[in-house]
């Protein structure tokens, strides 16, 4: 398996400060591409290069179907077929309805000129007789549902057997949100000029087994994310020095547990994460009632108990301040439950600290109880950890609101309340200080009970140290949580891996990263 799955480049859009790959939205790139029309390549040309780089992504062979909409994603089947035609390869231009966009018409006529076959669609063709089928149907700005003839054609290329190349994206796929119902299958996406945020969100990697990207000199106007690749979290990862200890590398902390969810291994797992991470110290802050279940499974971390009361932690500002002693991190929330105890004491740590603050599970459960505005005023720079449901609890949106627009409602919470925003989903998302981060590894044997708690031990172990941004660092974590969980999966399946899997694959993947 190639490491992170899913993404090729070819002459990428690098930002040669960072090295980092752009991805934008529709808006953007619908912006982008005017701008280049305007101020340098007019628009046929363009479509003649987008033409170029799918041919020259493709090993082509057998018989070719190129089936086409009526917009200028269907112009850039028509452009591929005439060079396609030229190099004697056998193709058939497939047209849904005989409309055309001004420079569609354009490709066509010449299409027609070179002697490329064409024929409309009927719902009787049979597409099981070609080897590679190109979708050309619907570009990144459809964001409906495909019916009647346009529906009946995707459910024919995914019925056909045919090698599929999608050309930008996936037809019936939105591409601000990776969401459809009736979407192409392809075997490669070649996108156009940048990534789009629905080529990774959401259902994106049930459709799409592979995606290049071809630059074709459009220049991003507007916003965009960074995409991030191995040789990026790298950089987190400085060369240690012989004469260094642990304090060099970071005391971390992790407060949670309560007699409902004492959850020892899964604690214990936390503490593991941190130090596979590279932190120095990594303890473990339980309430006294559930300490003597925790040691067992506790090898190198250090427990902390803290007096309790009918299971839960008490509110004892002494002993929460001994236990926080010298931290360079904290993680709050792992099996921590909710009371008014532990309110106060998330209260009383957003308002004394400074260090950053990872708010994960029954923490994030905690702080919705407290006012609004406690982000906004709290020294500490926190970082949230949620999945769909809980950021729909913190940000009063609705999950279908969110899905539609998941990196917009992360940024805009981010901005809002200043803080690090981590959704959880098949791809992550991560807005912080203005910027936002994706990171695509992981694979659906992490749809299991711990996965995100060894996400938040390694986000936890590399603040103990790490010297990049803070938004940079908690993406970081994400792609090798990604990535351990992909060498879980090939060791144990989809099926079968657990968190502690994960887990047990963190040194594999960091070494993985720096080794590379």
């Amino acid at each position: 398996m190639a490491y992170p799955t899913r993404f090729l480049h070819k002459r990428l859009n690098y930002d040669y400060n960072k090295g980092m790959i752009k991805i934008v939205d529709n808006e953007t790139m619908r912006l982008s591409d005017q701008e280049t029309i305007k101020s340098k390549t007019p628009s046929k040309e363009l479509m003649l290069l987008a033409a170029k780089g799918v041919f020259n992504s493709v090993d082509w062979k057998g018989k070719i179907l190129i089936v086409c909409g009526k917009g200028n994603n269907a112009g850039d089947g028509y452009a591929l077929s005439g060079i396609l035609k030229e190099k004697n390869y056998c193709v058939t231009l497939l047209l849904i309805e005989e409309k055309f966009s001004e420079d569609g018409k354009f490709y066509f006529l010449k299409a027609k000129e070179k002697g490329v076959e064409h024929c409309l669609f009927s719902e009787d063709m049979d597409f099981s007789g070609y080897d590679i089928i190109v979708d050309c149907i619907f570009g990144t700005g459809f964001s409906s549902i495909p019916k009647g003839a346009f529906a009946s054609a995707i459910e024919k290329i995914n019925s056909s057997g045919a090698y599929v190349v999608s050309v930008d994206i996936n037809s019936g796929l939105n591409g601000d949100n990776g969401m459809g119902s009736v979407v192409v299958n392809s075997s490669l996406t070649v996108s156009i000029g940048n990534f789009k945020f629905g080529h990774f969100l959401n259902k994106a990697k049930d459709f799409i087994k592979q995606i290049i990207n071809i630059d074709i000199g459009i220049d991003i106007v507007g916003k965009f994310a960074w995409l991030l690749e191995e040789k990026d979290i790298k950089q987190l990862f400085e060369k240690r020095k012989n004469f260094s200890n642990k304090g060099d590398y970071g005391y971390v902390g992790i407060l949670g547990g309560c007699s409902r969810y004492p959850g020892a291994i899964q604690l214990a797992n936390l503490g593991q994460a941190c130090l596979y991470s590279g932190c120095g110290v990594s303890k473990i802050i339980v309430p006294e009632c559930i300490s003597s279940l925790i040691y067992p499974n506790i090898l190198e971390s250090t427990v902390v108990p803290i007096s309790s009361t009918q299971g839960f932690m008490n509110f004892n500002p002494e002993e929460i301040t001994q236990a926080l002693k010298g931290l360079k991190a904290l993680a709050i929330g792992v099996g921590w439950g909710t009371s008014e105890g532990n309110q106060k004491i998330l209260k009383f740590i957003l308002e004394n600290y400074d260090f950053p603050l990872i708010i994960d599970a029954d923490g994030i459960n905690n702080l919705t109880t407290l006012r609004a505005d406690i982000l906004n005023q709290t020294k500490c720079k926190v970082i949230l950890t949620p999945h769909l449901k809980e950021f729909s609890r913190l940000s009063g949106l609705t999950i279908e609101e969110i899905l539609q627009n998941p990196v917009k409602a992360s940024m805009s919470f981010s901005d809002t309340h200043h803080v690090t925003l981590l959704l959880k989903g098949p791809t992550t998302i991560v807005a912080s200080n203005g910027e936002v981060y994706l990171s695509n590894t992981g694979c659906p044997g992490m749809a299991t009970a711990g996965s995100g708690d060894v996400l938040t031990g390694i986000i936890t172990g590399l603040l103990g140290y790490s010297k990049e941004s803070l938004g940079l660092t908690v993406a970081g974590a994400s792609y090798i949580n990604g990535l351990a969980g992909q060498l879980a999966s090939e060791e144990f399946s989809d099926v079968s891996m657990t968190s502690r899997d994960t887990a047990m694959n963190i040194k594999r993947a960091i070494s993985k990263i720096i080794r590379d």
